[in-house]
């Protein structure tokens, strides 16, 4: 009988992240929802200069000041633009945590082997639908950057980097979200989807911004990884934690430090979701106990995207 593999669900493997990749033809819908078959150009769910004319709103920093409706401006006293419907060619652009707050888990897996699953399977739907892929990787070695490209070659690159990224050694002085976002942001385009898969333990006022600025022109959509245990402790009693070298026990005996814990994840967990929400961007829930494959099926996941997010698709 083969001997188990004690790094299965501590590392990601490359043997797996191809393994996992969709039997299924497809790729992506307009505003970035899977969908069976890709049948070459898009209407994109991004909307902005182009042939087909949309609707009006008011105006908005960043929009071009081309487009702005000097009638309805005249009328209403305030500055509107006219927004368009493109049909473009679309990069999809994936970031992948895998620093040390990821390396955590106490259900299938650790949360960076979740978010590099997740992470390989939005890269082999994009690139099955005929989309350019590409994307950034962040983790204790810093940051990588791929460019969105066609090339199941360079795809292979771009995951292989995502599983040797949660096999690094953690170390100090790791890059913080905000800058793993704002490399991700020099590969955008106007109508890229953009997926984002993190923790997201230190979404900072910098890292808001760039994802607020990422949604300006593109379809952003935020898969929240955690862990059950990181959502709410166990009942009262002692118990073992490790890291892979020290044991230590975790207390949890006490029901007021309980509530605490459990506020404070809640906390970031509702500072990812409020951003989606007022910013028009998708938000996706991800636990270390569901399956991967579940990302092309958010209703499976409980999300509810923004009302901005669904008219876009």
């Amino acid at each position: 009988m083969a001997e188990a593999d004690p790094m299965k669900g501590v590392v990601a493997r490359l043997d797996e992240l191809v393994a996992i990749r969709p039997r299924a033809g497809g790729g992506f819908a307009p505003g970035g929802k899977v969908r069976t078959h890709q049948l070459g150009g898009h209407r994109s769910g991004f909307r902005g200069r182009g042939m087909e004319f949309d609707e009006v709103r008011a105006y908005q920093p960043g929009d071009d000041i081309r487009t702005i409706d000097w009638r309805v401006t005249a009328r209403t006293g305030r500055a509107h633009t006219k927004l368009f419907q493109e049909e473009r060619e679309r990069p999809v652009l994936v970031l992948a945590d895998a620093r040390a707050a990821m390396r955590f888990g106490t259900r299938g897996c650790f949360k960076s082997v979740l978010a590099a699953q997740a992470a390989a399977i939005l890269s082999w739907v994009g690139i099955a639908g005929g989309d350019r892929v590409g994307g950034v990787v962040i983790g204790p070695a810093g940051v990588a950057t791929f460019r969105p490209e066609r090339s199941r070659r360079r795809i292979l690159s771009f995951v292989k980097s995502i599983a040797d990224a949660t096999a690094d050694a953690p170390r100090a002085g790791e890059p913080p979200l905000a800058a793993a976002i704002a490399h991700i942001r020099a590969l955008a385009r106007p109508g890229s989807l953009i997926f984002l898969v993190s923790d997201f333990f230190d979404l900072d006022d910098h890292a808001v911004r760039e994802v607020e600025r990422l949604a300006l022109q593109s379809h952003v959509t935020n898969l929240f990884v955690f862990d059950p245990l990181e959502a709410a402790l166990p009942g009262a009693g002692s118990f073992p934690v490790t890291d892979g070298r020290i044991v230590a026990r975790l207390d949890v005996d006490r029901p007021a430090a309980r509530a605490v814990y459990a506020q404070r994840f809640q906390a970031r967990r509702d500072a990812v979701e409020r951003m989606s929400r007022e910013r028009g961007m998708t938000f996706l829930p991800l636990d270390t106990g569901q399956n991967p494959v579940d990302i092309l099926h958010p209703e499976r996941l409980g999300a509810k995207p923004s009302a901005a997010a669904r008219s876009a698709r």
